[in-house]
């Protein structure tokens, strides 16, 4: 009997010091978990279909479909980055090179989220352009204040300005240009939409401060920052992209909605992808991650995919990348190299 009790007793102080042992390590693995480290961690993320997040008024169908390719991105933590050594397209980036000086994750965010309704207006503008559908100019939105400048006293977020002086501008390069002969002190008599409601404001010019001026740009402005040009599309748009930040599905919004204005369908049933900023002319910029975003694109099951042919910054473009990630994972996928919307329209209509 006592030889049993002490054998039973061995056991139980096993036990605990088993228990102690898994407690301390989920301990500091979850410590290791929360410890950040100045940098940022990606890998591939998903090939989101846009058919259902863009809709043009009676707009055509398609047999096929369009997507935009993400990467998912995270603060790095010890075990991430001991992650990112098992593959190419796991990615560390050091923290300066995404955030700005000073700039918290909700700025980052929103940052983010601000490129990506800039890259859907002009993809907008650029597909209604291409495929011939109407774009009426009807001034300029208020977005955003610089502090302590006149439009912070007179303007409220969500105003249009649609005349400056009695002259009616469509846009921010017009009203910039009614500007350009005004002194800091002198005023401009804005008329102005705020809420279907037209009103006639005088509006202080201030000089901006020291930190916001750029060579080549007025030193005196109304102090609206991220300004936006309020347009009209007929048939109309409507889009719903939740979350998604930054500006490199561009190409591929115009892509979609291009498709749904014109009668043809560009599909011919093939699953399209790619990646690459858009202005309102229609030409496509390069973006950062197109090698993991291949390989997104790969893992979906997608036919073709279209990638940044622009040199601007780098002497190896973003198709070049494209090509090396494609050859690295042996898709079958075939990459097409873009510098503008017109060049993937020409490929598709040429393939069908």
């Amino acid at each position: 009997m006592e030889g049993e009790k002490i054998v039973s007793e061995e056991r139980k102080e096993r036990r605990f010091s088993r228990t102690w042992l898994i407690a301390g390590l989920v301990i500091v693995l979850l410590l290791v978990y929360q410890i950040p480290m100045p940098y940022y961690y990606s890998q591939p993320g998903d090939a989101v279909g846009l058919n259902e997040f863009i809709t043009v008024e009676d707009g055509t169908g398609e047999e096929g479909e369009f997507y935009l390719t993400t990467i998912r991105q995270s603060q790095a933590n010890l075990i991430l980055y001991a992650w990112s050594f098992l593959s190419p397209y796991r990615v560390l980036t050091p923290e300066e090179a995404v955030r700005m000086e000073g700039e918290t994750d909700d700025d980052y965010h929103n940052r983010q989220l601000h490129a990506m309704q800039q890259s859907q207006h002009a993809a907008t503008i650029a597909a209604y352009e291409a495929a011939g559908a109407e774009v009426h100019e009807n001034g300029v939105l208020v977005t955003q204040f610089v502090d302590g400048m006149g439009a912070e006293e007179e303007l409220e977020s969500g105003d249009v300005i649609t005349a400056v002086e009695g002259e009616t501008i469509g846009n921010i390069d017009e009203l910039n240009e009614s500007l350009a002969e005004k002194e800091a002190g002198d005023y401009a008599q804005l008329s102005v939409n705020r809420e279907g409601s037209a009103m006639e404001l005088d509006v202080e010019m201030v000089e901006f401060p020291e930190e916001m001026n750029h060579a080549n740009e007025p030193t005196v402005g109304l102090g609206i920052e991220f300004p936006v040009n309020q347009r009209e599309f007929e048939p109309d748009v409507t889009m719903e992209t939740g979350d998604i930040g930054g500006p490199s599905a561009g190409l591929m919004f115009a892509l979609e909605m291009y498709n749904q204005l014109v009668e043809e369908d560009l599909t011919y049933g093939l699953n399209i992808a790619g990646t690459g900023s858009i202005d309102e002319e229609g030409n496509v910029g390069r973006i950062g991650g197109v090698g993991q975003k291949v390989v997104a694109a790969d893992n979906a099951g997608i036919d073709v995919f279209f990638a940044p042919q622009d040199t601007g910054l780098s002497d190896t473009s973003d198709y070049e990348m494209a090509v090396e990630a494609a050859a690295d994972i042996d898709t079958s996928m075939a990459i097409v190299p873009v510098l503008e919307l017109q060049d993937a329209v020409e490929y598709l209509e040429d393939e069908g």
